[in-house]
């Protein structure tokens, strides 16, 4: 399993664990826009991150599910498995 998550992984999550179905290519031109242009909310973005910490077997930091943007998440989430791969 891939340390870093990819844009098309986040958009699987995004459509598992929040119900929303988003094509990564529509994600990756949305990169800097909020998750709620998108249609993920608050809840489902926690649902997000509770899905990628089952997934990895590590905690993910408390503002993973405040990140405003894509951009934002995949930073903060990718530096987190990268530091403890």
């Amino acid at each position: 399993m891939s340390v870093q998550i990819t844009v098309e992984e986040l958009a699987a999550l995004m459509k598992k664990a929040a119900g929303v179905t988003v094509a990564p290519e529509a994600l990756e031109a949305a990169y800097d826009s909020g998750f709620d242009s998108l249609g993920v909310d608050s809840l489902g973005l926690l649902g997000i991150v509770g899905e990628l910490e089952n997934r990895h077997d590590t905690p993910m930091p408390p503002d993973a599910e405040r990140c405003k943007t894509p951009r934002q998440f995949l930073d903060l989430v990718n530096s987190t498995l990268m530091a403890g791969a």
